[in-house]
Formats: C-alpha cells, structure tokens, sequence
C-alpha cells in the first residue's frame, strides 16, 4: 500500500472542509432564501386580504322607504254659523218691511221714515232718557256718530219720554241725533217693544231695549231683540258695513 504523503493529506482535508463550508453555505442560504420566500409569501397574503378588505366596499344602507307626505289642502274655512235671533212677540222680521211712523222730535219737527227713504237707519228703542244704560248708549252712539254716517247710517233714538225731556237729555250729553216722542207708545207696539216687565215682582208694561237696522229701501235688514249696552255700537257698524 502507498503511502500519503503529509503534503497531499493536507491538501485534502483542506479540499474537504472547503468544499463542506461550500455545501453548508449554500445549503443556509437555500433554507433562508425558502424562509424569507416563505415569509413574503405570507406577508403578501396577509397584504392582499388587507387590501381587498379595503376595496370591499362598505354595505350600503339599506334604501329606506321614502315617506311621500301627501299634501294636505287647507280645509276651507267653516263660515261662522249664523246666530238665530229670537224675536219678541210682534217684531218685524229680516226682509220684513219696517212699520212706518210719524213722529214729533224736539229738534227736526215731524220724523218718518219715508223722509229718509234712500239711507239706512238705526232706529233704537230706549226705556227713559237720563238715567244710566240709556245715557251709555246714547253716549256711545254720539261718539260713533261719524262712523255712522261714514256708513250711510241716520241714528233715531224713540223712548216714551215728552220733547221737553228729549231737549234736556240732548242738551246735558251733547247728543246730535234724532231722538223723537213716542209718549203713548204706539210705535214701541208696532215694533213689538212695549212688553210687560217684572222688577223685583213689581210688574208693569215698559221698553225692551232693541234695536232695528233698516236698510234703503225700507225693510228690517238686522234686529238686536234684547240689547246689552256694551258694545252694541260696534255690532250695529259691523251690520252697516255689511249692507
């Protein structure tokens, strides 16, 4: 058997331990390769589902139903219902011709309704001048005595009292309207006025405090059967503008 020489026994094991460096070299870098492939690999996975969480968009909202509110006209307004008058025994009513008279005043002689034909007039029946509802009313009439007349409006104030009591009443208030003498109340009669009155049992024929708008041609066109002072000034103007 031939014998190795030291030199070449050298060389070899240096060949070997070289080309073992080699083999475990490439073998490492193989294994690294394969991990950090391996790595990217899912590091790419884990990227993409990111990314296409991100482009899924959003569910949308359910589309909600859209209410369409129906328009609901304005309902006509209802128109006031009309009051009902009840009348006293003997009044003449709405459309009715107005019963005529002829009477004194203390300042415009004889008064009829025919000499006013053409204008409307307030006739307004009053218990006794001078005492305090008829003074109120009468007051309220005289303050309103343009706005009458605005309105076309004669004011005609009868009670049972005499001229002489008239001229006193007229003078003391600075009344400026007809006020006329229907002493034996035959005029309160024809208007269904006169009527019997209880006073604390007491009772006795008297005025009911009314009052009767008659338009231009003569007729009942509103009637105040029962008046309450307080405001019926207005009331009468409302009536007038509505002729």
């Amino acid at each position: 058997m031939t014998a190795i020489k030291p030199t070449a026994k050298k060389t070899q094991k240096k060949a070997t331990k070289k080309s073992t460096k080699k083999a475990v070299k490439k073998a490492t870098k193989k294994s690294t390769k394969k991990a950090v492939k391996k790595a990217s690999s899912k590091k790419s996975v884990k990227k993409t589902v990111r990314n296409s969480a991100k482009k899924v968009p959003a569910k949308a909202p359910k589309a909600t139903k859209k209410v369409v509110q129906k328009k609901t006209l304005p309902k006509a307004a209802k128109s006031a219902p009309k009051k009902s008058i009840k009348l006293l025994t003997g009044m003449p009513s709405v459309g009715q011709l107005a019963p005529d008279f002829a009477l004194k005043s203390d300042t415009n002689g004889i008064v009829s309704l025919d000499k006013y034909r053409g204008k409307n007039i307030v006739l307004y029946f009053y218990p006794k001048d001078d005492t305090p509802g008829c003074t109120v009313e009468a007051c309220s009439f005289q303050e309103n005595k343009n706005r009458l007349m605005s309105s076309g409006a004669v004011v005609i104030g009868a009670s049972p009292d005499s001229v002489e009591s008239h001229a006193k009443f007229r003078k003391k208030y600075g009344l400026d309207f007809i006020l006329v003498a229907d002493e034996d109340h035959k005029l309160a009669e024809s208007y269904g006025v006169w009527v019997e009155k209880n006073m604390y049992g007491n009772k006795k024929m008297g005025i009911q405090r009314a009052t009767f708008l008659i338009d231009a041609n003569g007729r009942v066109a509103y009637v105040w059967p029962k008046v309450s002072v307080d405001g019926h000034t207005q009331d009468v103007l409302e009536q007038l503008n509505r002729l």
